[in-house]
């Protein structure tokens, strides 16, 4: 089964996550099958918290890939977040 998963980059005390569709045998931080973005919970200032390639999260999820809670966390909240932006442009 495949994944949407985060894997663990950064430094000790400095977390930083890849967005990635991986099989779900193979271990956290190891092979992935694609990139879909990035997570970086300590962003400050200008720095981009999140990123991540919607219409690619759609499709594996299309085509059966399951996102963990925190992934699942992460998309509803950009969704959120594009459509307060839209309503904002529309006015």
């Amino acid at each position: 089964m495949v994944v949407i998963r985060l894997a663990r980059g950064g430094q000790k005390d400095r977390p930083f996550y890849h967005i990635v569709a991986a099989d779900s045998r193979t271990s956290r931080d190891g092979r992935y099958l694609e990139r879909l973005g990035f997570f970086n919970p300590l962003a400050r200032g200008n720095e981009q918290r999140l990123r991540l390639d919607l219409g690619r999260a759609e499709y594996w999820m299309s085509v059966g890939a399951q996102p963990s809670a925190r992934v699942r966390r992460l998309i509803k909240d950009l969704k959120k977040e594009a459509a307060s932006a839209e309503t904002e442009a529309a006015a």
